[in-house]
């Protein structure tokens, strides 16, 4: 009986801290930091499967924490998004209104999410490359959750929900060179682009 009275008490302490942090710092807090856990395990299972296959180079590594810190200057410009909508319903007394709905971390939770479902992708295609096993309901699934957190972030920016935002090329993917101005078909339509002149 003293050990199921020690797992109740465990679980009780349990229950009281995910209830203070969420008091705390509520679900973008949590999403937040489960975005912070599937970048940790996105890098290392990509650095395993980098391993693995014997492609693993600094260069790459380097490459992975670059594309992370871009995620989250992505998630902090969606936070001063949010920020500023705060401010601005403040300035004209409406912010009452629209934190009833849950506003004031509108674009910043979706954007999260948005992050932390295509970290949930990558991790999976990581999965694979490492020869787990993957289950195409489980890879469709994350997929759906991702399309719907575009559809959210269209349907709070008012943009056409076609739109969808660009996909970061995958890591095995060969990124096209950008061009700039309107795509040609035909080189002589272009004109003389010669710049040598």
């Amino acid at each position: 009986m003293a050990a199921q009275d020690r797992l109740s008490e465990i679980k009780g302490v349990l229950v009281a801290v995910f209830t203070f942090l969420t008091a705390l710092w509520g679900w973008l807090g949590w999403a937040i930091l489960l975005l912070a856990v599937a970048m940790l395990m996105d890098y290392l299972t990509g650095s395993a499967a980098a391993k693995a296959k014997g492609e693993w180079s600094s260069e790459k590594a380097r490459e992975g924490i670059r594309h992370k810190v871009g995620e989250i200057i992505a998630v902090g410009a969606a936070a001063f998004a949010d920020l500023g909508v705060e401010v601005a319903l403040h300035s004209v007394d409406l912010l009452p209104l629209f934190s009833s709905i849950g506003w004031p971390h509108c674009f910043t939770l979706i954007v999260t999410l948005w992050y932390l479902f295509t970290e949930l992708g990558s991790i999976i295609e990581n999965a694979g490359e490492l020869g787990a096993p993957i289950p195409a309901w489980l890879r469709k699934g994350v997929a759906v959750l991702q399309t719907k957190a575009d559809e959210a972030g269209s349907a709070v920016s008012g943009s056409d929900s076609s739109e969808q935002p660009e996909q970061p090329k995958g890591k095995h993917e060969k990124t096209e060179v950008p061009t700039y101005g309107p795509a040609v078909e035909d080189p002589e339509e272009a004109g003389n682009t010669d710049i040598s002149d």
